[in-house]
This record gives structure tokens, sequence and C-alpha cells, in this order.
């Protein structure tokens, strides 16, 4: 990948909170001849059965829903705040309908192992699945959670992926 350096996860600088609420990244999987990508506010990294991860959900309405479940493998992609509006366009409209990265002025590269991400991107993680469970109502302690973000009962599957590899600019 041209301008990117791999470095180890443990080597990631930022506030992941912010990051990702505030920054949001997109979510891509499929290869060159196919791919999809998504903007996502919801996830999280950390350590889970010894392994470096990052953990995110999506609504299966979603066409790159259908993406991820059919890959092995995901691309976390972070951008500046100069690239909002390019997030913006990536989180409401749909791969379906519409050739997204293109109308969002997005250029659309390879990883080493395959992976679809974006030369634009600041940061990016190469992820393997590890874990997939749809989130459900009776598992939720805390109700009021459910009647803000479920009420149309489509629940999130929640994936948690191992990163493999680092790539920052």
């Amino acid at each position: 990948m041209e301008n990117f350096k791999e470095i180890d996860a443990k080597e990631i600088s930022g506030n992941f909170i912010k990051k990702i609420g505030d920054e949001w990244l997109l979510i891509t999987a499929g290869d060159k001849s196919k791919f999809n990508t998504m903007t996502a506010s919801w996830g999280g990294v950390g350590v889970f059965c010894g392994k470096n991860v990052a953990y995110l959900v999506i609504r299966p309405q979603r066409y790159t829903f259908e993406f991820v479940e059919k890959n092995p493998t995901l691309t976390l992609s972070f951008f500046g705040e100069e690239y909002r509006k390019a997030l913006q366009i990536c989180g409401s409209k749909s791969g379906r309908d519409c050739d997204k990265v293109k109308e969002a002025g997005l250029t659309a590269i390879s990883t080493e192992a395959g992976n679809m991400t974006f030369a634009e991107a600041s940061l990016v993680m190469e992820c393997t699945k590890m874990y997939a469970q749809t989130l459900d109502e009776a598992s939720f302690i805390d109700k009021s959670m459910v009647e803000k973000w479920f009420k149309a009962g489509d629940y999130h599957k929640l994936y948690i992926c191992q990163i493999d590899k680092c790539w920052v600019k």
C-alpha cells in the first residue's frame, strides 16, 4: 500500500472513543471485483482471548452486511475531518443503488492481502472475523436501550475481529 507504513496495533495513537464515535470510520468487505463500504460510529478496540481486536456492529439491512457475512476478512478505515462529507455519503447511500465510493470522491485500493480500503485513509486495520452473534432483546440489561435504538426489532450483529495488520500514513 503506497504511502502507508505498517505498524503494530499497540503503536496506534489516539482516543478510539473519539475516533469511532465522533470521527467515524468505514467498514469495508469484499475484493477488487466486488466490495462495499459503510460508515460506522459504533464499535471499539481492545483485547479478547489474548488477541488485539476490533468489535463492530452492523444492522442486517445494510448492504455491507452481506459482504461481511460472506468474507472472512474486512478493513476498518479511519479518516481526517476533511473527509467528513465523504463519510456522510458512505453512511447515507446504499451501494445497491449507486457507486457511493465514486460519489464520495474516495479512491479504493487493495491491501497486500487483497482487502479493500481507501488511499485517503489515515489509519487502516485489516481484520479477520473471530466471533459473531446477533444482539437480542433478552440480553439487554438496560431495557431503555431497546426502546431507543431497536424499536423496529432490527438488532445489529456483533463481530469481534482480530486485528491482523495496521497501516498508517
